[in-house]
């Protein structure tokens, strides 16, 4: 099939999908018992208060024409307060919500697209940087472990990794931040410096700790999974031919044995990827990042509806856009897949 009418279907299935996905997450949330105007209006709020909040927010319609003005907004933009009346009795207040447009925070006083595009660098670096290490030094330490099975080099290794998987990351995190940076003053405290205005090295090594403490866990899987691949490829027959014409062990490991193994752990590294995207939560909050993980919980906590819609959709694009990517890396690194 051809590469650019299969990237179109999959992008069609995967715009219906977030279509799908935004309707659940609106059902469940009109199917719940929270008021969430009430976080919107204040404890303090009287009834004719509360009542005029609501009708603001326009969570006094039916469900279908709530979802039907979100999925307009998200293709025309929108305008907030919704309430036509509150416009024009208070003009000065209008937000204008540009598409694609996902709501309005009414707990953050701004629209859902600001606050995501605001901290969404925060994620993708922290995101970008922990995926870095876990692969570059999980692939490497799992090629020497199965280089080197059974000896003391391959158990240490293993031992290693046994260790990192099972120390949860709030623990990790914590000792970081509590030894390393405060009081042994190893490192300076974390602290996300934006590459343009900071420079490439205040970028990283401000994100150095939280992305060791969020690459550990994934480090050790990769250790081990990439250690049992390797193993496996090596009683390959392919792999014995190009010993048997006394290639170098360097040529063996480089052209063909990885290049093996990197089918399974493109699948991996991807959807791992995608999900650290949507917002590593346990770091983000160890680190007092910013990030959209940080967001997330306050999103939850404040039940604010447009807010929860962006970040489940946001969530929902990234793994879609890495499925795709994913399986179209596929055709380039196994010329015998086909994609269908």
């Amino acid at each position: 099939m051809n590469v650019f009418a299969y990237a179109l279907r999959r992008l069609f299935s995967g715009a219906l999908l977030l279509v799908v996905m935004s309707m659940v997450t609106f059902l469940l949330f009109y199917a719940s018992s929270s008021t969430p105007e009430r976080y919107a209006c204040g404890q303090k709020c009287t009834a004719q208060q509360l009542e005029q909040t609501k009708a603001a927010l326009g969570y006094d319609e039916p469900i279908t024409t709530q979802w039907a003005k979100f999925a307009k907004g998200v293709v025309a933009g929108r305008e907030f307060p919704d309430d036509e009346a509150l416009r024009e009795a208070a003009p000065e207040l209008v937000t204008q919500c540009e598409a694609p447009c996902l709501g309005y925070s009414t707990g953050y006083g701004e629209t859902v697209r600001d606050l995501i595009s605001d901290r969404l660098p925060v994620s993708v670096s922290l995101a970008l940087v922990a995926f870095a290490l876990w692969i570059i030094i999980g692939v490497l330490l799992g090629v020497m472990a199965a280089l080197f099975k059974g000896r003391v080099l391959d158990r240490g290794i293993v031992a290693l990794s046994l260790i990192a998987f099972a120390f949860p990351t709030f623990f990790v995190g914590q000792i970081f931040l509590t030894y390393v940076s405060i009081r042994w003053g190893l490192v300076d405290t974390p602290r996300y410096s934006p590459i343009a205005e900071a420079g490439p090295w205040a970028w990283l090594t401000g994100l150095m700790l939280p992305a060791i403490t969020l690459a550990l866990v994934y480090m050790a899987g990769y250790i081990r999974i990439t250690r049992a691949f390797v193993l496996e490829t090596q009683t390959e027959d392919y792999i014995r031919t190009a010993r048997a014409k006394g290639l170098p062990q360097r040529t063996v490991i480089g052209k063909h044995t990885l290049r093996a193994v990197l089918t399974p752990l493109v699948t991996l590294s991807g959807l791992d990827l995608a999900g650290l995207l949507g917002g590593a939560i346990i770091t983000e909050s160890i680190f007092n990042f910013n990030g959209v993980g940080k967001l997330s919980v306050t999103a939850i906590a404040r039940f604010d509806l447009p807010l929860i819609v962006g970040i489940v959709l946001l969530v929902a694009a990234i793994v879609i856009a890495a499925n795709i990517i994913v399986d179209m890396l596929y055709a380039v690194i196994d010329p015998r897949v086909r994609l269908g």
